[in-house]
């Protein structure tokens, strides 16, 4: 296939985002094929900006068009699995904006289809692209820094004022969106933590906090304690009411030790194994002696036209993609334990209970008061991550 032809399907914050670059031929094999925008407001905006683009406001209509090869899914949350599968069944090759969904059990769906219609499937996880965390992933998994103890991430700079939240009546909502931070903003951070350390937790314990900044109904602030089977823990922190935010990971092993701030990586290697110097060591006080070991690392993060370009280029040479999206489910994983750790009350272990899980959401779902307060308002993406 020489061109992929894309529809996107939503044309809100992201969608528009996704639509501008690709318009802008930025994609090197593809082009706009058509929109899926349901919202009758937005129309003449639409079409005012993306002059020519076919633009359908029905959704059978548009996948009967044949204008397109490759669905974008831009939609609220909870449309991405049925959305996903219906292109799978309908031939489409399909890129989907994080999370995969809400629930784990679609998401397993969701993946079930793609592996059976044999077409491409990848998740918009653009913070995969950046060199930084490559060079991380591939420093643990060569082994520098030895057996995995501790991983921490401390990530606070998702910030988010009253007025993002009310820009849309689906945002923050039970109904509308099925989580807060967790769910919208730390699906990146969650899907890196999979990613860098190929392990399933044995078990975690979550602390969130719903509508404890911000007038809404989901979390904002969550810290969730983790364990693994080989003794490895891992705290996670984060929340989108504070200012100046921080985003610091750190990793340590036996061999070592790095962190991750600013956009710097630094790398500390023990010049004995923990293990065996404290076996050797005597002399009571005393730790390991270590070295900072240079390590450059060119921030050249192609984002999100990266992954598209990914995508673009498994669709037509088979290029091996970065955000395979059966990996999606891993990330919400985790962000649904935390939020079920914190209704029960108590430990979640692994794997998960989806059955539950989607009980006490639902419970939520029913109880949900959403919002009609808000004004549907189209956001710059450009300052976010």
């Amino acid at each position: 296939m020489d061109t992929v032809r894309i529809g996107i399907i939503g044309l809100g914050n992201m969608g528009t985002s996704h639509a501008s670059y690709l318009f802008q031929n930025k994609i090197e094999g593809a082009i706009i094929g058509a929109f899926l925008e349901e919202r009758s407001g937005r129309v003449a905006e639409l079409q005012r900006h993306f002059d020519g683009i076919p633009l359908f406001t029905d959704e059978d209509a548009f996948f009967r068009s044949g204008l397109f090869d490759a669905v974008l899914i831009a939609t609220p949350h909870y449309s991405h699995p049925r959305l996903a599968q219906k292109a799978f069944a309908e031939g489409y090759h399909v890129l989907c904006e994080k999370p995969a969904g809400v629930f784990t059990s679609e998401v397993r769906e969701m993946n079930e289809a793609a592996a059976e219609s044999g077409l491409v499937f990848s998740l918009m996880y653009n913070q995969r692209t950046k060199p930084i965390y490559q060079t991380l992933r591939k420093l643990i998994h060569d082994g520098e820094l030895g057996s995995i103890r501790r991983m921490n991430w401390i990530i606070t700079n998702w910030y988010r004022s009253q007025s993002y939240y009310d820009s849309s009546n689906w945002r923050a909502t039970w109904a509308g969106e099925g989580g807060g931070v967790l769910i919208n903003q730390c699906p990146h951070q969650l899907d890196l933590w999979g990613w860098l350390l190929q392990m399933e937790p044995k078990r975690l314990r979550g602390f969130c906090s719903f509508g404890k900044y911000r007038d809404i109904e989901v979390e904002d602030e969550v810290t969730a304690y983790l364990e693994y089977e080989t003794g490895a823990t891992g705290v996670f922190i984060t929340t989108t009411a504070e200012a100046p935010g921080t985003n610091r990971l750190e990793v340590t092993g036996t061999k070592g030790k790095v962190v991750i701030e600013n956009e710097e990586l630094t790398f500390w290697q023990l010049e004995t194994e923990e293990p065996a110097f404290n076996q050797s060591y005597k002399g009571g006080f005393g730790s390991p002696n270590s070295q900072l070991i240079p390590i450059e690392v060119k921030e050249d993060a192609t984002d999100h036209e990266g992954i598209t370009q990914n995508f673009v280029n498994a669709i037509r040479s088979g290029e091996p993609l970065l955000a395979p999206g059966k990996e999606g489910i891993y990330g919400l994983t985790l962000s649904n334990a935390m939020q079920l750790s914190t209704w029960i009350d108590d430990w979640v272990s692994f794997p998960l209970d989806e059955s539950l899980y989607e009980k006490e959401l639902s419970k939520r779902i029913q109880q949900s008061q959403g919002k009609n307060h808000a004004t549907e308002t189209t956001l710059d993406v450009s300052g976010s991550h």
